[in-house]
Parts: C-alpha cells; structure tokens; sequence
C-alpha cells in the first residue's frame, strides 16, 4: 500500500511539472519608432490702455 500512495505521488509529482507556464522575455525585431508629427499654433491677445497703447508707439525702444 504504502508503494502504491508513494508510486501516485511521484506521478503526480511528474504531471504537475509539465504543467508549469513559461515565460519569456525578448527584445523585438524591429526598432520601436515613435512618429511626433505635431502641429502647435497659438495665438497671444493683450488688451491695453490706451495710455500705455500711445507709450508703446511713441517709445518704440522699450521692447
């Protein structure tokens, strides 16, 4: 008896390793390309007096 729990258990023992998963990691084959075909337009509005509008004009080496 004790043959036949010790002959079941390496058995089992044996099936339960082929059932193992398997995991792998590998590089791919081709290089990863990133395309950043990006388009940004903006636009700045300022609102200012008309004080400081005539300064800007008349001072034109301010900026």
């Amino acid at each position: 008896m004790k043959h036949i729990i010790a002959v079941l258990g390496l058995l089992s023992a044996l099936m339960l390793t082929g059932c193992t998963p398997r995991i792998e990691v590998a590089a791919p084959k081709e290089p990863i390309t990133i395309n950043m075909n990006v388009k940004i337009e903006h636009e700045i509005h300022i609102k200012v007096d008309k004080d400081v509008e005539n300064l800007l004009k008349s001072r034109s080496d301010l900026f």
